[in-house]
């Protein structure tokens, strides 16, 4: 039976239509016309991405001579890259804790990397004249649990260690910022994560890309990659194929035509919603004038931010994985995972009672084993790949595509002597191991949230043998 406050839910969510906000609008592009020939180029870049549409505008950047063909299986931007929170994170390591966790030696230089890659982005945003409302906000992580508060210090205290600009606040200070009554407190990042229109980026990065010349073909998968005589690798779409000596592989959570790679990766699906926009009444009463991302600090978190037209959106929590890694159109829409938001949505803001959403949607990101990017390459060095952005593909993506293209032209670089850039996280183990794994740590995690934050034995374990999926 429901109850008055699951009426309401359902209320604020009757109209609210089954697709992502940000590419349900009119300046979408046209699609390219797919590939139905035979064609050579330098480079091929399979995905139409952020970590693609990087790829191939950096390639061109570094040398515009160079040909570059881009395929995507659908439209650029489709998935992942124009569904998304629109959160542009300056960290290459999923948050500096699990970058101290896993590569503590060399830490400080992936943290100074992960600044210059996120400046890097916001040049290119003024230069390719991309109007995607990219603003450096910075984030603010909110305790809504008492044991949470150590957690905002500590990487207060690591973030402030580093050089960066980082502000710990009480009670009052956050409640001053943001009015929920949840609040107990936050961390503000100032300069390391800047907010942005997620599709209108992809869209963007795409017309650089055209205009500087790459060959875009969108409706066109690769089916399969084959050698050519000379080492030039084949890629073999439904009607045509495109002959390349270097390839760059930006899949993302899709399995691609390089089977070895989804044996690292966990493809995991996350909601969000959208509200109408906010009045001047009720924009006043959640203040937020700084218009910061905002993320609480529970194992199952939720992030959230305003739109430049003052919606919210609001997302996360539930991170859903399919049997088999499963990916279908209709599991981008989970009902119970929808009202859930909703229901936490209007305990965050219980003063925005009333407020209507007008989009619910869920999309497929790439995770793995040590919950960040990973780099590798195959047929000789001929093909490069970058995947298991965990959600921070955004911003890691820019770096990810320079360490493809550093390995593809066989460049010694500060990237490509990273230990984070050599190492791969362990694979996951087959089904059924896999799935019963990933339900497992969801269970764990949630318990942990429920008991101040204690990890049993089961998430100390996976602590211990480096696959600690920690968020």
């Amino acid at each position: 039976m429901q109850t008055k406050g699951s009426k309401l839910w359902a209320s604020a969510l009757a109209d609210a239509a089954p697709t992502p906000y940000w590419t349900d609008r009119a300046e979408r592009p046209a699609p390219t016309d797919p590939l139905t020939t035979a064609t050579d180029a330098d480079l091929a870049v399979i995905g139409g991405g952020y970590s693609g549409l990087w790829t191939a505008l950096l390639a061109k950047e570094r040398d515009p001579r160079t040909d570059v063909v881009l395929v995507e299986s659908a439209l650029c931007g489709h998935a992942a890259s124009g569904r998304n929170g629109g959160f542009c994170a300056a960290s290459l390591t999923h948050g500096l804790t699990n970058g101290v966790d896993r590569f503590p030696e060399e830490i400080a230089d992936l943290e100074r990397l992960g600044r210059a890659n996120l400046d890097a982005i916001e040049d290119a945003v003024r230069r390719y004249r991309i109007d995607c409302d990219f603003r450096r906000t910075g984030e603010m992580e909110v305790a809504t649990a008492p044991h949470e508060l150590e957690w905002l210090r500590e990487s207060h205290d690591a973030t402030a260690a580093l050089g960066y600009r980082s502000e710990l606040l009480d009670a009052s200070e956050v409640q001053n910022l943001v009015h929920s009554p949840t609040y107990l407190g936050g961390w503000w990042d100032r300069d390391g994560v800047a907010m942005l229109d997620p599709a209108r980026l992809a869209w963007g990065l795409r017309r650089a890309c055209l205009e500087s010349g790459v060959r875009i073909y969108e409706g066109t998968p690769v089916q399969r990659i084959s050698r050519s005589h000379g080492g030039t690798l084949t890629m073999h779409t439904p009607h045509g194929e495109i002959r390349a000596p270097r390839v760059a592989l930006c899949t993302s959570a899709f399995a691609g035509p390089l089977p070895k790679v989804s044996r690292h990766v966990v493809p995991v699906y996350d909601y969000a919603l959208m509200t109408e926009p906010l009045s001047a009444e009720q924009l006043d009463a959640i203040g937020w004038g700084a218009r910061m991302g905002l993320g609480d600090a529970s194992y199952r978190f939720h992030y959230y931010r305003l739109t430049s037209d003052n919606r919210i959106l609001f997302g996360g929590y539930d991170a859903i994985y399919h049997f088999g890694g499963r990916i279908a159109p209709a599991l981008e829409y989970n009902e119970a995972t929808f009202e859930t938001l909703a229901r936490h949505f209007f305990q965050t803001f219980p003063q925005l009672d009333g407020l209507r959403f007008t989009h619910r949607w869920g999309g497929v990101i790439d995770t793995c084993g040590r919950f960040c990017a990973f780099f590798g390459s195959a047929y000789r060095g001929r093909l490069a790949y970058a995947v298991g952005y965990t959600g921070l593909g955004v911003g890691a993506t820019r770096f990810g595509a320079e360490v493809m293209l550093d390995r593809l032209y066989g460049l010694d670089t500060e990237r490509t002597r990273l230990r984070m850039v050599r190492s791969r996280p362990l694979p996951l183990p087959p089904e059924p191991l896999r799935s019963a794994g990933i339900q497992l740590t969801r269970w764990s995690m949630a318990r942990a949230d429920k008991h101040q934050g204690r990890r049993n034995l089961w998430l100390k374990t996976l602590d211990y043998t480096g696959l600690g999926f920690d968020s």
